[in-house]
């Protein structure tokens, strides 16, 4: 059987697991069950109209060469609980999804690894490269030429200019823009809306526009171009 023809396992039962159930549904991939901890407690049989398999321990149960993940735990700043659940099933034979919305689209030569996830009128230019695990997310762009290591999450309507370098990690929120050439260090924090123009640090966190704007010290007359 091939990765295209696996029956998914979705792996949480929040707002992020409900894009993707979708996406995968729009894409013709069949839904064997969802594996979610807090379902299981309350003793939940369905999910979405999928079966509830149980939780995360259930997947031991599974051939792991007949089926694949996907990780419906949305990224969440401040929190590595995505990272460590797929590091934890990778090492347990578990294969990833790699899965592209039909309305998404990825250059032929963009190279998408293990567990990408690209939604709903997502663009991603040729000559990218987009480590494991990361998610570009609704309507989001990334443009020629970048790389983004593991992990990276690009939230919704945010733009990624052309050649840009983003570390393990690091999360881009909804609406950002970050300017051609720049790199991103593993773990930054970009905020909604943000304007990126220059290099961030690994950990960096930056919110309005980067660098600041300096403005004019006062009697003196801000000079605009004609």
């Amino acid at each position: 059987m091939s990765q295209a023809e696996s029956p998914l396992v979705l792996l949480g039962a929040g707002g992020h697991a409900k894009v993707l159930q979708a996406a995968a549904r729009a894409c013709g991939r069949h839904i064997l069950g969802v594996c979610d901890p807090q379902l299981a407690r309350n003793g939940d049989t369905s999910w979405q109209g999928a079966p509830v398999l149980g939780d995360d321990d259930a997947l031991m149960a599974l051939d792991v060469t007949r089926i694949e993940l996907l990780l419906g735990i949305g990224p969440l700043v401040g929190t590595n609980s995505r990272m460590v659940l797929h590091h934890r099933l990778a090492q347990s034979g578990f294969r990833f999804a790699r899965l592209v919305h039909p309305s998404a689209w990825v250059a032929d030569d963009a190279i998408l690894a293990e567990g990408v996830q690209v939604m709903a009128g997502a663009v991603i230019q040729p000559g990218c490269t987009i480590g494991k695990h990361c998610v570009v997310n609704t309507g989001a762009t990334v443009d020629h030429d970048c790389v983004l290591g593991d992990d990276v999450h690009v939230a919704p309507g945010a733009t990624i200019c052309g050649g840009v370098r983003i570390g393990d990690g690091a999360f881009i929120a909804a609406g950002a823009v970050i300017g051609p050439g720049i790199a991103l260090g593993s773990g930054a924090v970009i905020g909604a809306g943000a304007v990126v123009l220059d290099n961030v640090s690994a950990g960096g966190r930056v919110f309005g526009i980067w660098p600041p704007r300096r403005r004019p010290a006062i009697g003196v007359q801000e000079r605009h171009a004609h």
